[in-house]
């Protein structure tokens, strides 16, 4: 069953923009599907087949006067000798949409498209399905807790222990639109990952030591990036632990979540914290059977954290595909005064805290007077993301909001 994707309208402008259009994200995470689903009049090539990437690194320029444009050319990170003879054939006809590409790593792609395809290329990153997806909810706005949006903004009901239901199960499409079994399903993932993307970026030898890396940064979503004491956990050194972060995050299965730093503030807190960006594999990695064991557990607040932070990331990336890396932060002081989220939009904030509490109260947006502080800041309507079922005002212009309502 395809499940529509929010996503979808800016893959279908973006075509039409430049020569080439590549979709990164995660394994499984549904590229292909969609691709395939949108841009029916591409031929579909695959380099997971064994002639067909060979074909490609020998002898790259035959390989488009055997397959001429428009292709579709899925897992490229595999060729990325291509690139060059796609620049060629690009600036030769001025072609738009001649080539379509996606791939789950970019550590292998990236250095090709930067020095062959730059100007010519748009990449955009494919995330989980959203809640809104799943629930077939058309609306596509990103979330900003503006009473603008929440005013357009009018979700299904959602229970309290689908809530659960969901993060623990994930967002993957096969888990969400099949009837897949839970635990051979990410058994799978895993393997699939660590022999098909890790190994073949040849830094890493040990692939059980690996995963015992994946365990550790889950257990430690949502929280402060302590690369030593990961590394004393794991037994590698800071060096390997920082080489190895950086190929979940390429790989789109861990978030950085930069801190907010002002120059004039000096007590601000500059260590970045780490989300997962599929709670259902985080789950399996730390051993959660169950969504009650999950929601009864000692992490549950860290991971209805990790939860709505995708929520908020997936409607911002499916309304124009930019990853907002730049328009989110997080603040925390050396005073303990910490603020879950901050979204910055057109040079104002606007605070969010995360809680899986279903009342909130003044409480939880002390730390938002925080931002007053700061010259030359303008601060923006803030909320409570929670497990409310409506949206209720707590002082001012600063509400608790459902999380339906993402």
């Amino acid at each position: 069953m395809y499940i529509k994707r929010h996503i979808e309208n800016v893959l279908e402008s973006a075509i039409n923009e430049k020569g080439a259009l590549c979709v990164t994200g995660a394994r499984q995470i549904g590229k292909s599907t969609v691709l395939k689903t949108l841009f029916q009049e591409h031929r579909e090539l695959t380099l997971d087949e064994i002639r067909l990437r060979r074909l490609a690194l020998e002898q790259p320029e035959e390989f488009f006067e055997q397959f001429e444009p428009p292709v579709f050319i899925d897992e490229i990170q595999y060729a990325p000798s291509l690139f060059p003879y796609m620049k060629i054939y690009i600036d030769k006809t001025n072609a738009k949409g001649a080539f379509i590409l996606s791939g789950s790593q970019r550590h292998e792609m990236m250095t090709g498209v930067t020095e062959s395809l730059a100007g010519s290329i748009n990449l955009i990153d494919l995330y989980g399905l959203s809640l809104r997806e799943i629930q077939g909810d058309e609306f596509s706005e990103r979330f900003i807790p503006t009473q603008e949006y929440l005013s357009k903004r009018n979700p299904k009901t959602l229970k309290y222990n689908e809530i659960w239901e969901h993060i623990w199960r994930g967002f993957y499409p096969e888990i969400v639109a099949q009837n897949t079994d839970w635990s051979r399903f990410y058994s799978s993932y895993v393997r699939t990952y660590l022999d098909r993307d890790v190994s073949k970026l040849g830094q890493v030898r040990d692939m059980l030591q690996f995963e015992r890396f994946m365990v550790a940064i889950a257990a430690r979503t949502g929280q402060l990036l302590n690369i030593s004491a990961i590394s004393k956990d794991t037994g590698i050194s800071v060096q390997t632990a920082e080489r190895w972060l950086s190929i979940l995050v390429a790989s789109n299965i861990v978030f950085i979540l930069k801190p907010y730093h002002n120059n004039i503030m000096k007590r601000l807190i500059k260590t970045p914290k780490t989300y997962f960006l599929d709670t259902g594999l985080a789950s399996y990695l730390l051993g959660w059977d169950n969504a009650k064991v999950l929601q009864n557990g000692a992490m549950s607040g860290a991971m209805f954290e990790t939860f709505v932070i995708g929520e908020i990331i997936k409607s911002w990336v499916n309304f124009d595909g930019v990853t907002p890396n730049m328009s989110f932060y997080y603040y925390r002081d050396k005073d303990g005064n910490e603020i879950d989220l901050l979204i910055n939009r057109n040079g104002v904030l606007y605070p969010i805290e995360i809680k899986k509490n279903i009342n909130c109260d003044k409480g939880d947006i002390t730390a938002f007077k925080q931002l007053d502080k700061i010259p030359e800041i303008k601060r923006g309507d803030g909320c409570v993301v929670c497990m409310a079922d409506d949206v209720f005002p707590i002082s001012g212009n600063d509400k608790a909001v459902g999380v339906r309502f993402l």
